[in-house]
């Protein structure tokens, strides 16, 4: 198995120094690892010289009594804590840290939470032992916050020389290293493309740093239980081999949730490249596979709880694994489990065609069970998945049968749960319920008879979408960024650019731009009146506002905007597809181990056509290219190729550019 670090791909693929990465100033992550405040946020009580600690230079800061001060770091970031004491007038002075994500949980009493309900305590120092630096434990990395804040609670006069933290997300990532990037004329979409790339980066983590669980013994007895106004909080849990993995939550869960990797591992594989941490990820899912082929909901401590749509997307995060990484030998180790999987799930298919769904876990929405829309739209993708793997490693014993389940779902699905008037999916055929899911789902994965259905399905999704984004009904009053991220994905699929744009513009724009966020990393889920809560949830500062499953647009504008898709193994085919929408300049790229993937056009000035279109493919590979309503030639060194009615096939890989007629 083969992995290649970000720092090697990127002189000896994109042709270019480390030190010209391009649009690094839209990266997000630190330039080193140790971190210092940006700022000071408030003060209170009697304090001196709160900037001192913004910087690393010299000089002292004083809290006099009771006092505290809140520091910005003017983004999310996540690690270990360390003071640098000058010192202490008593030897029972203690200076305490308290960490939150958003502004609104901004205290000198607590954090905001990793709990079901309450907040998390601060830590607290004992700084009354004398002068020097006192630093967090390990277990007590904090992997997920913005603001910062010092706090004195006893009479003693404390200075401190030094605040600072050491930067512990993606251990093993040279974190401003990137592999891919994007750029556009809309600057507001450049940053949310970065900023999807920076929230996996702090959801990647050392694998000995999970969340605990405070209340693990009590979670998995059943015991009832009444949690405590404020609760203690360690992240020392063991959650994959190795050392890094992609986890679902920087601040929490921080485990590993197969769900979010149908978001998180694509937009992943077009900004850092970190294939070492999805591994990781994918084969802890597989090492606590069942007996009967059943995959867990998620990791430890919760291997138990089934989740019929969570096993499945554990299959997709192997279809995609191979896709891009092209590593046969990795898949062929995974094929007898993935069959096993596949059948568990197939196991549930009845005589409807459909499978009927007993098993309510899901991404935390209501209602799921019975033909549901969602379930079987992920299973018809899934089985269309594994007969390209079947093919690939030559089992064609699996595909025929596969292929006549797949039908029967696309038969079974349009036949009882379509409804033409609201040109939506029903969630089962109990149920008034048109989801989000599902109905998103179904055009990704081409559930849908037509074009035109999927035309359909995409305005009718659209015309739900409130002033903070659209709602998932299927979850209450919730707007999702892990299920809007399929929805992307669908408008793109139904030849809805502009309407994918108008999406990432209002939903992921409001939650880089608002003030309550981190500016920097994206939340978990909101509510459809813009207020920070999510109806899963009954605990407010719970919500993680550093989430894998809400970074869709990331991979979205990569293969949809700039047109960059990878069809084959690790890029031995492709397709050139762009979609600019109301864009009119996109320049981006990406690697894999056969080499650098890149797009870069400009508009004419009235948007129907291109001034000037270039992409690159490695040497080796094949594609096709489709280039909508343009005539032109495509040129190279190798020779020129004539688009007919926009299109063209069987492209060799190398550096292309279209030339128009004046």
């Amino acid at each position: 198995m083969r992995f290649i670090s970000s720092l090697l791909l990127v002189p000896s693929l994109l042709g270019i120094s480390c030190q010209a990465i391009p649009y690094e100033e839209y990266i997000l992550a630190p330039a080193s690892r140790n971190v210092f405040p940006a700022s000071v946020y408030q003060a209170n009580g009697s304090v001196s010289n709160a900037d001192v600690l913004t910087r690393s230079g010299s000089g002292n800061t004083t809290l006099r009594g009771v006092s505290s001060i809140t520091y910005d770091f003017g983004k999310n970031i996540g690690g270990i804590v360390s003071l640098d004491i000058g010192s202490a007038s008593s030897r029972d002075a203690f200076v305490g840290v308290a960490f939150t994500e958003s502004s609104l949980w901004i205290s000198n009493q607590a954090c905001d939470a990793t709990s079901d309900a309450g907040y998390d305590t601060p830590l607290w120092f004992p700084v009354g032992k004398g002068p020097g630096r006192y630093t967090a434990e390990k277990k007590h990395t904090r992997g997920g916050f913005r603001y910062l804040t010092l706090i004195s609670n006893t009479t003693a006069t404390v200075s401190v020389r030094s605040l600072q933290v050491n930067y512990t997300a993606a251990p093993t990532q040279d974190l401003r290293a990137y592999t891919g990037y994007f750029h556009s004329n809309d600057e507001l979409i450049n940053r949310i493309w970065y900023a999807g790339a920076y929230t996996n980066q702090l959801c990647t983590i050392d694998p000995t740093t999970g969340d605990a669980l405070p209340l693990l013994g009590a979670i998995n007895s059943g015991d009832n239980i009444t949690l405590p106004q404020t609760d203690p909080w360690w992240n020392n849990y063991t959650i994959t081999n190795g050392s890094s993995t992609i986890t679902d939550g920087a601040k929490r869960d921080r485990l590993v949730w197969p769900g979010d990797l149908s978001i998180a591992l694509e937009s992943i594989v077009v900004s850092t490249s970190d294939f070492y941490s999805l591994d990781n990820a994918i084969q802890t899912m597989f090492a606590q596979q069942a007996a009967d082929g059943r995959l867990p909901y998620a990791s430890k401590p919760f291997t138990d709880t089934v989740s019929f749509t969570y096993h499945l997307h554990s299959l997709v995060g192997v279809s995609y694994y191979y896709r891009y990484s092209g590593d046969q030998d990795w898949l062929s180790s995974y094929w007898s489990q993935y069959k096993k999987g596949l059948e568990w799930a197939l196991s549930s298919v009845d005589s409807t065609g459909l499978a009927n769904i007993t098993a309510s876990a899901d991404w935390l929405r209501f209602g799921m069970g019975a033909h549901n829309i969602e379930a079987n739209a992920i299973l018809y993708f899934v089985l269309n998945e594994a007969q390209e793997l079947a093919e690939i490693l030559e089992d064609s014993d699996v595909s025929a049968n596969w292929a006549k389940i797949a039908a029967g779902i696309k038969s079974a699905a349009n036949e009882r749960l379509w409804e033409k008037d609201a040109g939506l999916y029903r969630d089962n055929e109990t149920t008034t319920l048109y989801p989000q899911d599902g109905n998103s789902w179904a055009i990704k994965a081409n559930l849908t008879l037509s074009e035109e259905q999927s035309s359909v399905v995409s305005s009718a999704l659209q015309a739900r979408w409130g002033p903070y984004g659209p709602p998932a009904p299927e979850a209450g009053k919730t707007v999702s960024p892990f299920i809007s991220g399929f929805e992307l994905q669908a408008h793109y699929l139904a030849d809805q650019a502009e309407r994918a744009l108008d999406l990432i513009r209002l939903e992921w724009g409001f939650m880089l731009d608002d003030p309550r966020m981190t500016n920097s990393t994206f939340i978990e889920g909101y509510s459809t009146d813009g207020s920070l809560k999510y109806a899963p949830y009954s605990n407010d500062p719970r919500i993680s506002h550093a989430h894998g499953w809400s970074t869709g647009p990331t991979a979205a504008l990569t293969f949809y905007a700039a047109g960059l898709q990878i069809t084959g193994a690790a890029g031995t085919t492709w397709r050139i597809a762009p979609q600019p929408g109301n864009l009119t300049e996109v320049d981006a790229g990406f690697t894999t181990d056969l080499g650098s993937f890149a797009t870069s056009f400009q508009l004419t000035n009235d948007g129907k056509g291109y001034k000037e279109f270039s992409f690159t493919t490695p040497s080796g590979t094949q594609g096709d290219v489709k280039l909508a309503g343009v005539e032109g030639t495509l040129v190279s060194d190798s020779g020129r190729i004539k688009l007919v009615n926009g299109a063209a096939t069987g492209v060799k890989g190398g550096s292309w550019k279209l030339e128009t007629s004046k």
